[in-house]
C-alpha cells in the first residue's frame, strides 16, 4: 500500500484560503463599533464601517488587527461593507507574500 503524505495544519490552512474576488477586498479592523459593526482600513485606501453577518456573528471572533475579506455595498461603496471572510495568521502571511496585501499593514 502506498503511505499518505500527512498535511500540516499550515498546509491545511493554506488550502482553505479565500482569495478576492473582483467587488472584494482586504482590510484590517480597526476598532470594534459596537451593535455588530466594525470600522475596517481597507486596501483601497478607504475606512469602510463593515456589518458582520450573522453566519459570522456566532461562529467567528473578530478581534483588532485582524485581516478580513469585505464586500462594499453597491451604495456607499466608499464607506459601508460586509464582513465576508476572517484569516487566521497563517493565511494572512501567505496573502502578504503571495502579494494580496498591498498598502495595510498586517500586526
Amino acid at each position: 500500500m502506498a503511505k499518505e503524505k500527512r498535511l500540516t495544519q499550515e498546509e491545511i490552512e493554506i488550502r482553505k484560503i479565500v482569495i478576492p474576488k473582483e467587488g472584494e477586498v482586504l482590510g484590517v479592523i480597526e476598532q470594534m463599533v459596537g451593535g455588530d459593526r466594525i470600522k475596517v482600513k481597507c486596501d483601497d485606501g478607504y475606512t469602510r464601517i463593515c456589518r458582520i453577518p450573522g453566519r459570522l456573528r456566532k461562529r467567528v471572533w473578530l478581534t483588532e488587527g485582524d485581516l478580513v475579506l469585505v464586500a462594499p455595498w453597491k451604495v456607499q461603496s466608499n464607506e459601508r461593507g460586509d464582513v465576508i471572510f476572517k484569516y487566521t495568521a497563517t493565511q494572512a502571511n501567505w496573502l502578504k507574500r503571495k502579494g494580496y496585501v498591498k498598502t495595510i499593514s498586517i500586526e
